[in-house]
């Protein structure tokens, strides 16, 4: 009365029914829908009129709200509230006039966003620290890739293809899979962890070996007329007018040997 607003006018901004505004004004509190209404109300009415809302939620809390119902009210109010709350006024009608310092969230809305930044900063951190142990606990199954398809050791592969592979860093006891298919006549010297697998013998075309296990293989051939699967993978030979030999295993796959290195099966 004192703005000389109209209440259709309050209605009209706040939304809430002509109704309940004279309710709120006349105190009648068994008018209203409830007590969570009562102080929703209340804020918006303020807010509309220029006053504190928090002091009039505060003082209908105090004077007019029973225990049972204070502990159904929400703890964490929401951003608008806090909003609302925050405008400070003179008082109205049952404040007595009072008037308060502008105020901000309520203390439990910064508890609540407090904690909740606690826990993603926690989240980060594990994160981080479990991508780091795994990337230090298991050297023995990453992948790692070559520019070639000789292991990862930068040579161009037996066919002159390039084609890039990946070779798989395990333990030094695993074992590797070996045959050999000849295509003409080839001699084949094989040994195994210090076996002799073939002893230096001539192989015929179209006659594959039985696969053999070893930890290490160390082959001499005397020509290219071969394809060694390894692992199952086919490899062939790079044509050569001297002996040819390699050094097999898990780690490092296929790595060519020199000639003062060539395995000999006298």
């Amino acid at each position: 009365m004192r703005a000389r607003i109209d209440v259709s006018e309050i209605e009209a901004q706040t939304k809430i029914r002509a109704k309940y505004l004279r309710a709120l004004e006349n105190e009648e509190w068994g008018l209203l829908p409830g007590p969570t209404f009562v102080k929703s109300f209340l804020r918006t009415y303020a807010q509309a009129l220029g006053l504190d809302g928090k002091a009039l939620v505060e003082e209908y809390r105090l004077h007019h709200e029973r225990p049972s119902e204070a502990m159904l009210e929400p703890i964490v109010s929401t951003p608008q509230s806090g909003r609302q709350r925050g405008r400070s006024s003179s008082g109205a009608r049952g404040t007595g006039g009072r008037s308060a310092a502008p105020s901000g969230p309520s203390r439990g809305y910064v508890i609540a966003v407090s904690a909740i930044g606690v826990v993603i900063v926690v989240l980060i951190v594990l994160l981080i620290a479990g991508g780091g142990g795994n990337s230090k606990k298991s050297p023995n199954v990453a992948t790692t890739s070559g520019s070639t398809a000789t292991a990862g050791h930068g040579h161009n592969n037996a066919n002159g293809t390039g084609t890039s592979v990946k070779r798989r860093v395990v333990s030094a006891n695993a074992q590797v899979a070996l045959s050999l298919r000849p295509s003409a006549l080839v001699y084949v010297c094989l040994i195994g962890d210090g076996h002799k697998l073939i002893p230096g013998l001539e192989l015929q075309p179209g006659e594959p070996t039985r696969t053999y296990h070893a930890r290490r293989f160390e082959i001499t051939l005397g020509n290219s007329s071969v394809t060694l699967d390894i692992d199952g993978i086919p490899r062939t030979v790079a044509p050569s007018s001297e002996p040819i030999g390699y050094s097999i295993t898990k780690a490092y796959g296929r790595r060519p040997l020199t000639a003062a290195r060539l395995p000999t099966c006298k």
